[in-house]
């Protein structure tokens, strides 16, 4: 009589095993097995991170083994269990393995196939298609779209964390608790005893070391004693949190009415600003996007104030971006002067601090929430609708969307939704911050993803113009070693350009992003079919660059560049000044976050650039989802071109007192879910 010998791994996460009844059913292409219980009498199966064995014995040969049919049936109550995989080798000594990676949960059975990836035209029996299909038909049930709020990206039809599929669930809920992580770090960093005074201001600037004492690290020290000089202004739109804003200035807008004779003293080079122009060493951040947007009214005792700014900047003779001229809103006027490096200190002073305020908001919103985490959660939701699980581009992205749909429930659930956390420190609080996704999400485009093509766009391409513009170099040379490695994932499926295009399944998730998950936008230009491989490549590059680098780029560093808190004022307690020559030290600091918004400030910016327990950084892949060995083999291949770029930079930042790590690829986590 043949036998069949099934293994059958259980997770090592908390909680994976179970006590349940596992029953099995071997699915071959010329017959089936009984429905098996696999037990060992006196043994514990399934414990967490168990291996066991089990032979099955047939009447017949069951042919090519082609499912295995897990099902879960409650031993005394319902206990989640997670499989990994199930190898089955067969009476002639061959294994066939199927991965699993997923959760069983109450009585519902699993299905799956065996780990060859699998485009679906090139899958021929009548078995095959059906699980393809029942498996789609189930997700699309399981992953619904829905509007949070008009005029954002659709997320997941959840209202919160433990409704979520139990696939995508955080493995414990309390790692990413934002009350209970924020109420931890100003534990941690013994904030704590400030929060009695909640609204009363700071006595000066060395008032706040008072609190900045237990978060020192190199960085964040470098930043506290150098914030008020002009070098350490500029230096953060190239290489601080928010290093998308800058762009090169070709013509002075009309708006902003800068001459010759107001920045003269600020060019070096002894020529004129119109030649410098020319000659591209003037480069410009516009917050227009801030313009007019609702300030925090949520607390009734303390009035918060939002700016528009503008801030001009000049690549002096040493390379350094120093800022030469700043107007704090967008229409011009005599209550809306110039600030200029030659004004009295504290009128520069305020007015490159009201700058750094409005950068905080717009990185916070924009460039963090909306580009990095909203927008991975669309491809994840699409991806789980359209892309069964025996497709190669799923096995390829679904590292990258680890946690994100997880993370960003949550956010809505505790962080960003009216009265959470959000609104307790932040000026755009309170409604100001769904505004500015709603107006960002109208000049969002799929190109701006892109990341070449958004360092040109902005005119930041050019290494000999901007050396020190460690963002672009760094994040250029992730891109690249992400896209060839996507090239030649995609080059082992697909023959030619025909076969995307036949590919109704990639062609289905393109379309979901592009019709539902960005609202069919016309603007935004996301693509609503793919003909050719180069626009896969470019596309899947898309998807896991964003999720990784992009979002390690513009998070990790709130702990060093925001933790002193005047170098980036997540509110602002008075209107910006329209006069010059009135602004006095005590003006300044009383205009800074009191004492209770300082303190849940620097508990939002150390607990959102911590890790993840266990993280997973690019190019790490321990769940086998590919089992052929060319994708191993291309996998390995991708693990040693990103250490490469991981040595490059860890030398460049040798010695130096500003390291910038952020886009080293041993620091990249795989996927947005912080």
């Amino acid at each position: 009589m043949p036998s069949y010998t099934v293994t059958v791994a259980t997770g090592t996460q908390w909680f994976a095993g179970t006590d349940d009844y596992i029953y099995l059913t071997l699915v071959g292409s010329e017959g089936c097995s009984d429905r098996t219980l696999l037990d060992k009498p006196l043994y514990n199966d399934f414990e967490r991170g168990a291996v066991d064995s089990y032979d099955i014995s047939v009447g017949e040969d069951l042919g090519e083994i082609q499912l295995v049919k897990i099902e879960k049936k409650k031993y005394w109550m319902h206990d989640d269990w997670y499989c990994k995989y199930i190898t089955v080798k067969t009476p002639y000594g061959d294994y066939v393995e199927f991965p699993c990676f997923r959760w069983l949960v109450d009585d519902k059975e699993v299905i799956l196939r065996d780990g060859r990836a699998r485009l679906p035209q090139h899958d021929k029996t009548g078995v095959a298609k059906q699980h393809r299909r029942k498996e789609l038909e189930q997700r699309q049930k399981t992953y619904r779209w829905k509007e949070w709020h008009p005029g954002f990206p659709m997320s997941i039809d959840c209202k919160a964390h433990k409704e979520l599929p139990r696939d995508i669930q955080f493995d414990s809920e309390k790692g990413v608790d934002f009350v209970l992580n924020y109420s931890k770090a100003i534990e941690n960093l013994y904030v704590n005893q400030f929060m009695h005074m909640f609204q009363s201001s700071w006595g000066d600037f060395a008032d706040f070391e008072r609190i900045f004492v237990r978060i020192k690290n190199t960085i964040s020290e470098y930043v506290m004693e150098h914030w008020k000089e002009d070098f350490m202004f500029g230096y953060q739109y190239l290489n601080g949190c928010n290093p998308v804003v800058i762009k090169k200035c070709t013509e002075i807008p009309d708006k902003f009415p800068v001459t010759h004779n107001i920045v003269e003293d600020s060019l070096e080079r002894g020529l004129t600003l119109e030649e410098e122009l020319k000659e591209g060493n003037i480069f410009i951040a516009d917050y227009e996007i801030m313009d007019g947007v609702t300030a925090n009214s949520t607390d009734p005792c303390t009035l918060q104030y939002l700016a528009a700014p503008m801030c001009l900047l000049y690549k002096n003779s040493q390379n350094k971006i120093m800022p030469i001229a700043i107007q704090l809103h967008q229409k011009p006027g005599e209550d809306n002067p110039i600030f200029l490096p030659s004004d009295d200190e504290y009128d520069w002073l305020l007015a490159k601090i009201w700058v750094r305020s409005s950068d905080f908001h717009v990185h916070q919103t924009v460039t963090h929430l909306l580009r990095t985490h909203l927008i991975s959660e669309v491809f994840g939701i699409a991806m789980f609708r359209q892309l069964p699980a025996v497709h190669p581009v799923f096995k390829l992205l679904l590292p990258h969307i680890r946690f994100t749909i997880a993370i960003n429930t949550k956010a809505r659930e505790q962080l960003i939704c009216e009265c959470g956390l959000f609104d307790k420190a932040n000026g755009t609080g309170g409604g100001g911050h769904i505004e500015l996704v709603q107006r960002s999400m109208k000049v969002f485009t799929y190109k701006s993803l892109c990341f070449p093509e958004n360092i040109k766009a902005r005119g930041m391409d050019s290494q000999e113009e901007l050396p020190y513009y460690f963002y672009r170099d760094d994040g250029c040379a992730v891109w690249e070693t992400v896209k060839s490695f996507v090239s030649d994932v995609v080059d082992i499926y697909y023959d030619k350009d025909e076969t995307v295009q036949e590919d109704e399944e990639i062609q289905a998730f393109v379309k979901d992003v592009c019709s539902f998950g960005m609202q069919d936008l016309d603007h935004c230009e996301f693509p609503k079919s793919l003909q050719t491989k180069e626009e896969l490549v470019e596309y899947l590059t898309v998807v896991i660059f964003t999720a990784s680098a992009q979002h390690a780029a513009v998070n990790f560093g709130q702990y060093d560049w925001c933790s002193w808190i005047p170098n980036s004022p997540p509110t602002m307690r008075k209107p910006p000044p329209m006069k010059k020559g009135e602004v006095d030290l005590q003006y300044i600091v009383e205009s800074l976050p009191d004492r209770g918004r300082s303190c849940w400030h620097l508990g939002a910016v150390w607990a959102l650039s911590q890790f993840q327990e266990n993280e997973l950084f690019l190019g790490m892949y321990p769940d086998e989802h590919f089992i052929e060995k060319p994708v191993k083999e291309v996998m390995v291949k991708f693990g040693k071109k990103l250490a490469e770029v991981s040595k490059t930079i860890k030398n460049r930042n040798e010695g130096k007192k500003l390291p910038y790590y952020y886009l080293s690829p041993d620091r990249i986590p795989n996927s947005v879910a912080v």
